[in-house]
């Protein structure tokens, strides 16, 4: 279950990591782009891969999941769990264990609140950023930012690089370089927005789950 947790933990990281801080002209004009871009959408679903590196180079896990979101609601599926979130609280079910933990929802005006439905919407606080470099990969121009937490001391990392497609402002993956010299990349392999949703989609259906076990924390 630890296991499970830290995934998560650091998928959160990777879906609420894009704040900034007043330092890089071009890098705040790609951001701000993207953040316009984004918020748009009425909805969001996407698809991505998740590696994780050790510290000696090799390729220690992968996985795959997807990730929905409609205003401050979501829905995530990774590494053995589905995560709920109705706006209220956030419902998260071991499938293994056939367990279902209830949380509550973190304050939002917390800069430590970080969750899936502020991924394109923190840009104001908690990270300076730099532009790095542009160049064309498999026919796409792609911008890298790295953005360093101004709280570093409090943070299990150094730096999030992100990589945007400048063609059509969307997030192509990001890597997060950890203090202890493990890396997270995450590539976005599909992204499909302004799809209907039923509010039902983010809420855990407990009919179908008539021996789950319930662990309300909240």
């Amino acid at each position: 279950m630890k296991k499970i947790k830290s995934i998560t933990a650091v998928l959160i990281l990777f879906l609420s990591t894009f704040a900034i801080a007043q330092d890089d002209t071009k890098a705040k004009g790609i951001l701000d782009e993207l953040s316009k871009k984004t918020k748009t959408y009425t909805t969001i679903k996407t698809s991505f891969s998740y590696v994780m590196e050790g510290k000696d180079g090799k390729k220690n896990e992968k996985q795959e999941g997807t990730l929905s979101l409609k205003n401050n609601k979501y829905k995530l599926e990774i590494s053995g769990q589905e995560v709920y979130c109705d706006g209220k609280s956030i419902s998260t079910y071991l499938k293994d264990a056939n367990e279902l933990q209830i949380n509550e929802m973190p304050d939002p005006n917390s800069e430590d609140a970080i969750s899936p439905t502020t991924i394109f919407t923190i840009y104001e606080k908690g990270f300076k950023y730099k532009f790095e470099s542009e160049k064309v990969e498999n026919g796409k121009t792609i911008q890298l930012i790295n953005l360093y937490p101004i709280n570093s001391k409090s943070k299990n990392y150094h730096t999030v690089k992100l990589f945007i497609d400048k063609g059509s402002k969307q997030i192509a993956s990001i890597k997060v370089l950890g203090k202890d010299g493990n890396n997270y990349t995450y590539l976005v392999k599909s992204f499909v927005s302004n799809s209907e949703m039923n509010d039902a989609l983010f809420v855990f259906d407990k009919q179908k789950h008539q021996k789950v076990e319930i662990n309300d924390l909240r």
